[in-house]
């Protein structure tokens, strides 16, 4: 029987690396997402990012192992998330999933991955 593959080795670390890079493109020119961003360094910021989402879609644990337990909402408790902030955050992941080399089923498995957790980042 074949192991069934996780949507991070489906993915990949470069195709995962050019989702975050072109994400975060497009949140630090948004005047709604930008200003929850602009205390941290952009290079942290990615690290992050890629270390979570590493694991969050199935591969190895980097999140764990360099930052500890992901606890995201606690981590995101010191920032105002809007209703408009997650809107316009999961908008942006869809447009930058849309731009993978991927096929159309895993462009929309890894997006529906977000809008759950999305919601439960709202704290304002």
């Amino acid at each position: 029987m074949e192991k069934v593959k996780t949507l991070y080795e489906l993915i990949g670390d470069d195709r995962l690396q050019d989702l975050i890079n072109s994400f975060y493109a497009k949140v630090f020119d948004s005047p709604i997402l930008a200003p929850l961003f602009n205390q941290t360094n952009a290079d942290i910021i990615k690290d992050k990012q890629f270390s979570f989402l590493t694991q969050f879609l199935g591969g190895p644990p980097r999140y764990m192992e360099k930052y500890g337990p992901p606890q995201m909402r606690r981590r995101h408790m010191p920032h105002a998330i809007t209703n408009e902030a997650k809107d316009e955050w999961l908008s942006l992941m869809q447009i930058s999933i849309q731009e993978l080399d991927l096929a159309d089923n895993l462009k929309t498995a890894l997006y529906n991955c977000f809008p759950k957790v999305a919601q439960h980042m709202v704290n304002s």
